[in-house]
């Protein structure tokens, strides 16, 4: 049994324990919360053997083999320095940290205390994620030249979207989404970066538009926003046909077409629960293999993006406690 603990006990933890609830070989066996009473509720609802009303008293806790950092942005790099100090292997939701400073460090860290960490940007691991690849170089749209990937939610008042405290604003919670996407099918060759933001009252950026331009001559035009619904599409247009990804972050719907024309069609697996399991499968290949990182989402590109997204939050003038 592949036993994990969750620090928080939020929404997202919900995510986890529901993909987890189901699988025989693989079970959420503690939860921790700042509030022993939301550790035990939570515990409750999803027959989670351990709760725990510290953070610390749960990453003591031997038995556990993964720990998932579930706390907001703004809280990843305390929440994972404090199970790295604990010798524990570390699954980090999204976005990594608030900075790829706080990033350098736990990476750096985790390779001292010889464990395995990767980030939690479940796209990676996907199997769809994976078949937009094998279909790019299958030859079938011909030679790709641009890339489309928008994702947009209605999250206007959320205190995580709205708060720099929290590492507020659309980029670290819907733009690392469009930006994976371009950097998972054509590339990290990035040799121009245009960008356009709409800052809120409390000066986050709360949309954004994005264009990348790649050393080869691909291009790559992203939109993520927290003020209105969109389709969530990504396309990717070759010479020949295009390829249609229905929901960028959770892939459920491929369709490739040629000349316009539908010619394949591509389902999420029959067996998938909600996609977050895809993530701790390839953690445990990862830590019985003795690798630190994954292939799927190496340290170097989780660094990468980090100081992509700095990069654009200093032009943009969003600015987080931590940055100081």
């Amino acid at each position: 049994m592949f036993k994990v603990g969750i620090i928080g006990a939020g929404w997202i933890a919900e995510k986890m324990a529901q993909a987890l609830d189901p699988l025989k070989d693989y079970c959420v066996y503690a939860i921790a919360s700042r509030s022993l009473d939301k550790a035990e509720e939570f515990a409750g609802k999803w027959n989670i053997p351990k709760a725990y009303g510290s953070y610390e008293e749960m990453v003591r806790d031997e038995e556990i083999d993964l720990v998932y950092i579930a706390t907001p942005h703004s809280h990843h790099y305390p929440h994972t320095m404090l199970a790295l100090e604990h010798g524990k292997h570390v699954l980090v939701e999204k976005a990594f940290t608030a900075n790829a400073r706080e990033a350098e460090i736990l990476l750096k860290a985790a390779k001292e205390k010889g464990v395995f960490i990767t980030e939690a940007i479940w796209t990676r691991y996907m199997p769809l994620s994976h078949k937009v690849r094998e279909i790019m170089e299958s030859g079938i749209i011909g030679e790709p030249r641009i890339l489309t990937a928008t994702l947009c939610y209605m999250m206007e008042f959320k205190e995580r979207i709205v708060r720099p405290e929290l590492c507020g604003g659309a980029l670290l919670d819907l733009g690392v989404y469009s930006l994976n996407f371009a950097r998972m099918y054509f590339g990290t060759d990035i040799v121009k970066t245009v960008s356009n933001v709409h800052i809120g009252p409390t000066g986050m950026d709360m949309h954004e538009s994005i264009s990348l331009s790649f050393a080869d001559g691909k291009m790559a035009n992203l939109q993520a926003g927290a003020l209105c619904l969109n389709d969530r599409q990504g396309i990717i247009s070759g010479t020949e046909g295009y390829i249609r990804v229905d929901n960028i972050n959770c892939p459920e719907l491929i369709e490739v077409y040629r000349n316009y024309e539908l010619v394949e069609r591509y389902e999420k697996p029959s067996d998938m629960i909600n996609g977050y399991e895809y993530q701790v499968y390839e953690c445990r290949r990862c830590i019985e293999e003795g690798l630190l990182e994954s292939p799927m989402m190496p340290h170097k590109e989780t660094l990468s993006i980090m100081k992509q997204m700095d990069d654009l939050r200093k032009e943009w003038g969003v600015v987080y406690p931590m940055d100081k």
